[in-house]
């Protein structure tokens, strides 16, 4: 099936979804972390915290971090949790070269690669995590596929990602924020004028809640629960193979 968000590119028609994606996060991934910290206020650093917790009880030795980024989570996660095993991708090496140096030695196998086709063999890892990367996916249900097929029997999808709350007044000051701020800030820090742009465009495509469990349950997920966090400006979804 075909979802809104996979139509959505940084800069126009011209070529693929993942090849636009990728080339908008190498040129933003100098700022990419005091940007995304700035313009949410660090709540960001709350939300992950949150899917720690989540995982920790969980006890995995073997971990993926799909659409890694910065690596923010991945390291979070080594941390916290200390797997056996943990592997962190992203289709952006200039958001990986970030992601090296962040983890300082961390026993953590940082390597490019795209969620679309995933390197690993299939019942492997406990978890797959992915955070704020799915809506980027240029085939959603493909990606969904891929990370059900590399989890064991019994593994856990932990999903974080952007969403629009719907109570007042805090749909119409995202509204206001996410259309008027935050596309003129990011513009100004990382001089990519497209880029945070596409993001508000991004998540106002995304599928939500009710929907993305459906979704879920249709690529072979089941026991999927919804998580709204703070208002719902972000979802947290986990969901067993």
């Amino acid at each position: 099936m075909d979802y809104p968000q996979e139509q959505i590119k940084p800069y126009g028609e011209d070529g693929s979804k993942t090849e636009q994606v990728a080339e908008m996060f190498d040129h933003i991934a100098p700022t990419y972390d005091r940007l995304n910290h700035m313009l949410s206020f660090d709540i960001d650093k709350l939300w992950r915290r949150k899917a720690i917790r989540k995982l920790r009880s969980l006890h995995p030795e073997r971990i993926l971090d799909v659409a890694t980024g910065t690596g923010d989570f991945a390291i979070q996660t080594y941390k916290h949790i200390h797997p056996t095993e943990l592997v962190a991708i992203d289709i952006s090496e200039g958001m990986l070269q970030q992601a090296r140096v962040k983890a300082n030695g961390l026993d953590i196998n940082f390597h490019q690669a795209d969620c679309m086709a995933l390197p690993f063999a299939s019942d492997y890892f406990d978890v797959v995590t992915v955070a704020f990367g799915v809506r980027n996916f240029e085939h959603l249900d493909q990606g969904l596929c891929e990370m059900q097929r590399v989890l064991r029997n019994d593994g856990r999808l932990i999903v974080l990602e952007l969403s629009e709350p719907t109570s007042f007044p805090l749909k119409q000051l995202y509204h206001w924020y996410s259309k008027d701020i935050l596309p003129n800030i990011g513009r100004f820090v990382s001089h990519d004028k497209e880029a945070y742009k596409y993001l508000p465009q991004s998540i106002k495509a995304f599928p939500e809640a009710m929907q993305m469990r459906r979704i879920l349950q249709d690529d072979g997920f089941r026991k999927v629960n919804i998580h709204r966090l703070t208002g719902g400006i972000c979802t947290l979804y986990e969901a067993m193979k």
